[in-house]
């Protein structure tokens, strides 16, 4: 059976995402919702069993002390240590924290942020998996605190969000290859359409274009995973003429490349370098450690809580858009071809 979401609901009341969002929050009167439109609301959702418990309990009245946070995939480090500091940073204020894995999927994504609203969160920090930013914004006009964290969406800038200057992250990246006599250097990126990833790549071929290489941008690859990097190494290592250097776009693509290297035989950095944007606590025990551009995680949670308290405390704020700067972390995966 196909599972009840808050936009499969608007779709059938005829209500718009925001309505439905509005009634299911408890903020109906606030925005002046007749009461024909939160009976329709209603009765759909008692007829597809959406949400009982909080039917039970009635409209939102009162806060729960209780944070949402949708995060795209906690096997990544950087969600798990975002993810940490976030539960470490609610507790000073007293909040819980309910955290959903969207595995990087759209429809887990509905589902995520209107099982948040059933449980009457008192506001939801979220790292979009996609790019619909009408969802998101229909979330927050329904009277729900929203915060976004990592991925930002530019089409809602009434939105708050904390990222890092992932453009600058990838200039960095770009500056220390080329520096050390790459040319031949194979981008692999992520879900393309996010904006961490058209950022970054546009930090890199920008790069590139700069020091008279435009010809030899090359981006490939579609997705924040393991096998992502696997793949699309073996691909560019089988090219007669082999990149001198790759550059992941996150740490899970870096351990695919790692091990689509290990097993042609050849050596980091010998043979190949490599960098990562993102750190992992097992670079450091990689042989050779991996150099990479480091996030600032534990200042993007906790300014995430922060501005989600502010939004919870004064409603109606001015969205804050927050860019922080990375950090070059030099190990020793990157061979300096001009020596």
């Amino acid at each position: 059976m196909k599972k009840e979401t808050l936009v499969s609901i608007a779709e059938r009341s005829g209500c718009s995402i925001s309505t439905v969002s509005r009634v299911l929050s408890g903020n109906a009167a606030k925005y002046r919702i007749s009461q024909r439109t939160v009976a329709r609301v209603t009765e759909e959702v008692k007829r597809c069993n959406y949400t009982p418990s909080l039917l039970a309990k009635g409209l939102r009245t009162n806060r729960t002390d209780t944070i949402g946070l949708l995060i795209p995939n906690i096997e990544n480090s950087f969600f798990a240590n975002v993810a940490g500091v976030v539960i470490r940073e609610s507790r000073n204020y007293n909040y819980k924290v309910v955290v959903v894995d969207t595995q990087e999927d759209e429809r887990n994504e509905q589902d995520g942020l209107s099982a948040l609203l059933a449980r009457r969160v008192d506001g939801i920090i979220a790292a979009p998996c996609g790019n619909d930013a009408a969802l998101f914004a229909s979330v927050q006009e329904g009277g729900m605190p929203l915060v976004l964290i990592d991925r930002y969406l530019p089409d809602a800038g009434m939105l708050s969000y904390v990222t890092t200057d992932n453009y600058r992250g990838a200039v960095m990246a770009a500056e220390y290859l080329l520096e050390n006599g790459h040319r031949r250097i194979a981008c692999i990126q992520g879900t393309p359409h996010s904006m961490p990833v058209r950022d970054r790549v546009r930090g890199f071929g920008d790069t590139l274009r700069a020091h008279g290489l435009g010809d030899r941008i090359v981006v490939t690859g579609e997705d924040f995973s393991v096998q992502n990097g696997y793949l699309e190494t073996k691909l560019a290592l089988a090219q007669a003429e082999r990149p001198t250097a790759i550059f992941a776009l996150s740490n899970l693509i870096l351990l695919g490349v790692v091990k689509a290297v290990h097993e042609s035989g050849l050596r980091i950095p010998d043979d190949i370098s490599v960098v990562s944007f993102d750190d992992n606590m097992l670079f450091n025990y990689l042989d050779p450690a991996i150099t990479c551009i480091g996030q600032p995680t534990d200042e993007i949670g906790t300014l995430a809580v922060k501005l989600l308290i502010r939004a919870v405390r004064e409603p109606g704020a001015a969205p804050s858009h927050l860019h922080l700067p990375p950090s070059l972390i030099i190990r020793r995966s990157v061979r300096n071809l001009l020596l």
